[in-house]
């Protein structure tokens, strides 16, 4: 479970590094930095795919009140 984590935060960083290459030259190449903003949202939905959704925990809190 905890290797999937790192996978995620390297996929974000991997993402960072090539869109911010892509853009250093003189020419941009938009397929890079394309291709780097693809790999770093990827890594970011995979994150945020983890957390609980806040609706989800205020529906548990309600039941354990009513019970």
């Amino acid at each position: 479970m905890n290797f999937n984590k790192y996978i995620n935060y390297i996929l974000i960083v991997i993402g960072c590094i090539v869109a911010i290459y892509a853009q250093a030259g003189e020419g941009q190449d938009v397929v890079i930095l394309i291709l780097g903003i693809v790999i770093l949202m990827f890594g970011l939905f995979r994150i945020s795919s983890t957390i609980p959704s806040k609706q989800n925990k205020e529906d548990e809190d309600f039941k354990q009140d009513i019970e």
